[in-house]
């Protein structure tokens, strides 16, 4: 019986099935699919042999976690998913946005698109990420809406998740202004999370850009959630936290920002709300610039980056309170 790897045709196939059978994030999967290719990595999952740079025992682990999403009709999966009308981006297209490549091992393994991937071929400092608390407060909410506004004046590109909060505020405001909006999400296009937003994620497929690393039908996960984080990151030369808590998911997004060296901004907020303390805290470690206007952010965009502004995920992590989940592990979403 032919293998997988035997039966795909070239690489972006190869790479959607990978999609399928490996969860986002998955350094392991990374590591070789970088160093092979989505062809030759699906022929390593299916036989025996020692891949290079891996101990038999991670290899056997690697195998068998990957191997237990196979099935007889994933192929047909994968012909079903691209009957979704939507696009895939994979390293070798133009349109791949380069910043994803920062990420090294832990890049995409593809992604699912739909709308303008031309927001994608710009520079880093065209785009800029909001994210923060579902859970928000007025406060935030206006905020995030005037600093997203007046990006969108200045036809810089605000990237977000979609979320209820912060998110979805962020892209409200620049669909009002009839600016450029991506939204990432941590599920299949095909299925809009959360479902209160359809009309908003669908709106912005229509004018914008909706972007996942996850195949079609896939659903939303705690893990998927953090995992999605990096890549809202990795897409922004800058990050900007109008309000979280300081153990909310979205801060990861701030960790990740600060591993890639892009520019992390936070908005202050009264020391008595919960909402605030996480932007507070970074503010005071002196994590984040302070952000009080879309000019701030605009600045944090166009500074010159020759300065090294990496800080290690653990020191972070443990500055904010803050656990990095291991791959494939449940952590806390936003």
């Amino acid at each position: 019986m032919a293998t997988l790897a035997e039966q795909v045709q070239g690489e972006r196939m190869a790479r959607i099935a990978l999609s399928m059978i490996a969860e986002p994030n998955d350094p392991t999967t990374g590591y070789v699919l970088t160093r092979h290719g989505g062809v030759e990595t699906l022929r390593l999952i299916e036989s025996d042999d020692e891949v290079p740079g891996l101990a038999r025992a991670d290899t056997l682990m690697w195998r068998q976690r990957l191997t237990a999403h196979f099935t007889s009709g994933l192929l047909d999966q994968v012909a079903q998913a691209e009957r979704h009308g939507l696009s895939t981006l994979v390293p070798a297209d133009r349109e791949w946005p380069a910043g994803l490549n920062d990420l090294g091992d832990r890049a995409p393994y593809l992604l699912w698109t739909r709308g303008a991937v031309s927001f994608l071929t710009t520079a880093l400092s065209d785009r800029a990420t909001i994210t923060g608390a579902r859970a928000a407060t007025y406060y935030g909410e206006h905020v995030a809406g005037e600093l997203a506004m007046g990006l969108a004046d200045e036809e810089r590109v605000v990237v977000s998740g979609g979320a209820y909060g912060i998110e979805g505020a962020a892209h409200k405001s620049v669909l009002a202004a009839s600016g450029h909006t991506i939204a990432v999400l941590a599920g299949g296009l095909d299925r809009p999370y959360p479902a209160g937003h359809s009309e908003l994620l669908n709106r912005i497929g229509e004018v914008g850009l909706l972007v996942s690393e996850l195949p079609p039908g896939a659903t939303p996960t705690r893990h998927r959630f953090l995992a999605r984080n990096r890549l809202m990151a990795a897409l922004s030369g800058a990050t900007v936290i109008p309000e979280a808590g300081p153990r909310s998911g979205s801060m990861t997004t701030v960790l990740a920002g600060h591993e890639l060296g892009r520019g992390v901004g936070a908005v202050p907020g009264p020391v008595t709300s919960v909402t605030s303390a996480g932007p507070n805290e970074l503010i005071k470690q002196g994590l984040a610039s302070l952000v009080t206007q879309s000019s701030d952010v605009i600045d944090l965009l166009d500074a010159d980056r020759t300065q090294d502004r990496t800080v290690t995920r653990p020191e972070v992590g443990r500055a904010l309170g803050h656990r990095r989940p291991s791959p494939g592990t449940p952590g806390r979403s936003l």
